[in-house]
């Protein structure tokens, strides 16, 4: 497996939110799936089966749920949003060995979604670690193009001003992961999702493989002590 940049020399770190950020067996995204078919089923005046068919379609044509009804439907974005993020978070407990590693760390911090900003609030502030992040890049910021559509990478990197071979970004889906290595930043996959969101063994978009994201973190500011 191909290696990024020495983590010591990490000037900004770029976290995905769901599934990263919180343990996949929170599930929160089953809720959020069954939410978007109940406002597609309102939307389209079909039952449930057919309404998650659609969703799976959206998805694979336009590369989101929202992109397709946005682009098929004429949807606003925003009533959409409102909508499917209105779930309950009961199930993401605090974290307080995440926050302290993220206190530890060097560096500037950033939340890089494609959840809208509201929704990624109340995550943060059911893990405790909301005060961490300098900035949050959410789909409205994305202009509704979701990762991994590489323009929206380059906003998010102008939108910061953040030099790219200088930052490391950690996410749960390694495709995710393909415009962020391109682009020459260090790259980290929290494998546990479903299959889709795997990585091929020794994919070069992959520099690292977190299994334990506060652990790995907290060994950061010890390596590069270490030299």
């Amino acid at each position: 497996m191909k290696r990024g940049r020495p983590l010591r020399e990490i000037e900004t770190w770029v976290f995905d939110l769901d599934n990263t950020l919180y343990p996949h067996s929170c599930n929160l995204f089953a809720e959020v799936e069954a939410r978007m078919a109940a406002f597609i089923c309102a939307e389209a005046g079909v039952d449930t089966e057919a309404a998650h068919t659609l969703r799976r379609h959206y998805y694979q044509t336009h590369g989101s749920t929202l992109r397709g009804l946005m682009n098929e439907r004429g949807v606003d974005p925003r009533r959409f949003l409102d909508f499917v993020h209105e779930i309950d978070m009961t199930k993401v407990a605090a974290a307080p060995a995440l926050k302290a590693a993220l206190a530890g760390l060097p560096g500037r911090k950033l939340v890089f979604t494609n959840a809208d900003h509201r929704y990624a609030r109340r995550v943060l502030d059911r893990l405790g670690i909301a005060d961490q992040f300098e900035g949050l890049f959410d789909i409205h910021a994305a202009d509704y193009l979701p990762k991994p559509d590489r323009a929206t990478y380059a906003r998010f990197l102008a939108h910061f001003a953040v030099e790219p071979t200088a930052a490391i970004m950690v996410e749960d889906i390694a495709r995710n992961l393909v415009p962020a290595h391109e682009l020459g930043m260090t790259t980290a996959w929290v494998p546990g999702g479903p299959e889709w969101t795997q990585a091929e063994p020794d994919a070069p978009h992959v520099h690292h493989v977190v299994t334990d994201l506060a652990s790995w973190l907290a060994a950061v500011p010890k390596r590069a002590s270490a030299g």
